[in-house]
């Protein structure tokens, strides 16, 4: 860092302390802070659909509604530099207030917000996990990957000819929708599941999924691994199949078989030359525990298996991120920029894969561990992240037929902290529909109540929103037993649409891609489906703009 933007940022930081509040950095010196090369990370602490709207490539979401539940994983280490980022409105001075309540020592917030930051002349970007989704289309121009359009393959199938169409998006994904005839294959299998397949060398392999990152770096797996078949993306994935006129499949189950003996064994064989190839290394137990040791680094270990695999038996120290996601999403699992990352893998083909993306992404410190269930405890059972601030006592549980009484005598105010998309779907008669960050807001729309109870999908985001409640309002709050799990399970009423929103519905920011947010048979979706692909083109060209990623092939 230049002498004065180090200047800069210690005048910034004085300033604050002077006035009581958290040290500012301006746009200029995070820009600093960003090329210093020690670890970093830039959270955006706005609700989803207005953190999609705008903000830095780099600022990862964690809406402060949320921010308890999500913390830990996406920052565990406690001194990391962390600074926070919004639209200038004062969303990240209150999630800097309760990092540091948390326990978190190394706290700053941009000044001015992204506004500032884009009046300095850097860019802005829009969208959800954007450095992956540029990685991909970077990935395309770099190496030229072979593509095919919605109407070329829905003429060769019509044909007769050989292809054999392989969705690389995870199995739910794939259930909701898919091409017909298509075989679920979610990206980081694919070169672990291929050889199991017993294609013809003639067969024509389309990779596809919702829309062009994971085609493209599916398509581009297997071409890196040295198969012999002509291999292509869809371009577009069922998006650009939809919006040609085309029909989907719905519920479909049909998986790549699991592979063993000499198919685990070639599978194995090509994703450790293409490892070679991209510098991947992989580390001992011994190592790892010498990482986990450096007080001043942060290691994300990840087990990036199925999740049934991981439910059957997982470390107790890993998190967990399915490695289909991983290379276009790493935002959701990691968000401390120049950490250290080790990817689980049992049998070490996607691991192998995966990191050769990632060491190209910007993470150039992604490992694979070696033998990493060796003597080690496994557990069983779901990921489950560590919950911060839940205090105690816990709330009152009220259960279902109880909360239905009290609703009949207007005794209580139920307040549905679900979501949106749930909420719109099926709430509680008469529930408010709040986000936990804007609880004052909301508060002033309600009528007085005697009590609240608080529901939603979430038991730990309806406990800590019943806490912020009752200091809130000094009203007995109670939660839902159960959430609205259990108030349908008890056959109890249930009411759509958004019926009393207590605050801003912007908890969501929607993309054409995912099933439900937008009807797939209307020009709403057409359109929003278009404009998503054409947002994923121009990503390159923005990215140049910001100089802000270093994205390279370090080929040996």
């Amino acid at each position: 860092m230049k002498y004065r933007e180090v200047l800069m940022v210690l005048l910034s930081a004085l300033a604050a302390s002077a006035a009581g509040r958290f040290p500012g950095v301006s746009a200029v010196a995070l820009k600093a802070l960003e090329r210093d090369g020690k670890e970093l990370a830039i959270l955006d602490p706005r609700e989803e659909g207005t953190y999609g709207l705008n903000h830095l490539l780099h600022a990862v979401n964690v809406p402060l509604s949320k921010l308890e539940l999500n913390i830990d994983m996406l920052v565990p280490r406690r001194s990391t530099r962390i600074v926070l980022a919004d639209g200038g409105e004062g969303t990240a001075e209150r999630a800097a207030a309760r990092l540091k309540e948390l326990g978190y020592t190394n706290l700053a917030v941009l000044e001015g917000g992204y506004p500032a930051w884009k009046q300095a002349g850097y860019e802005i970007f829009s969208g959800m996990s954007v450095p992956g989704k540029a990685f991909g289309e970077w990935i395309a121009l770099r190496y030229d990957t072979p593509e095919i359009t919605a109407e070329d393959l829905h003429r060769k199938i019509a044909a007769g000819e050989d292809i054999l169409i392989l969705d690389s998006r995870p199995a739910n994904e794939y259930a909701d929708m898919n091409i017909p005839g298509s075989i679920n294959v979610p990206g980081s299998e694919l070169v672990y599941r291929f050889t199991a397949l017993g294609v013809k060398p003639e067969t024509l392999v389309v990779v596809n999924c919702a829309g062009r990152t994971r085609s493209i770096i599916g398509a581009q797996s297997l071409i890196n691994a040295g198969v012999k078949n002509k291999i292509v993306g869809l371009n577009g994935g069922t998006m650009a199949w939809l919006n040609s006129g085309f029909a989907l499949e719905h519920g479909s189950k049909r998986h790549a078989p699991e592979p063993s003996g000499p198919h685990l064994q070639q599978a194995l064989e090509a994703a450790r030359k293409v490892a070679d190839r991209y510098g991947v290394k992989t580390i001992d137990a011994q190592t790892l525990a010498k990482f986990k040791a450096e007080k001043d680094r942060t290691v994300y270990l990840i087990d990036l298996r199925t999740p049934e695999e991981y439910r059957a038996g997982h470390r107790s120290d890993s998190a967990y991120g399915w490695g289909v996601q991983l290379v276009q999403g790493m935002d959701k699992y990691a968000a401390t920029r120049r950490s250290r990352i080790v990817l689980v893998d049992n049998y070490m083909v996607r691991a192998l894969m995966t990191a050769s993306w990632l060491v190209q992404a910007d993470w150039p410190e992604t490992y694979v561990l070696a033998d990493p269930f060796q003597a080690v405890e496994l557990m069983t059972g779901d990921y489950k992240p560590t919950i911060l601030g839940l205090g105690k006592p816990a709330p009152r549980a009220v259960d279902a037929a109880k909360v239905a009484e009290m609703l009949k005598m207007n005794s209580t105010i139920v307040v549905d902290v679900a979501g949106s998309s749930s909420y719109s779907k099926g709430h509680i008669p008469g529930a408010w529909f709040v986000s936990r960050a804007r609880l004052g807001e909301s508060i002033k729309e309600m009528p007085p109540s005697a009590s609240f109870i608080v529901t939603g999908n979430e038991a730990a985001l309806a406990a800590l929103t019943a806490q912020d409640l009752a200091k809130l309002t000094g009203k007995p709050v109670g939660v839902l037993d159960g959430g609205n799990a259990a108030w349908r399970k008890a056959g109890l009423p249930l009411n759509s649409g958004m019926e009393k929103p207590g605050t801003a519905v912007d908890d969501i920011f929607v993309q054409p891609f995912l099933w439900g947010q937008l009807d797939p048979e209307t020009p709403e979706f057409r359109k929003a489906a278009d404009d998503y692909i054409t947002w994923e083109l121009q990503l390159p060209e923005q990215l140049n703009r910001a100089k802000e990623t270093d994205f390279k092939m370090p080929v040996k």
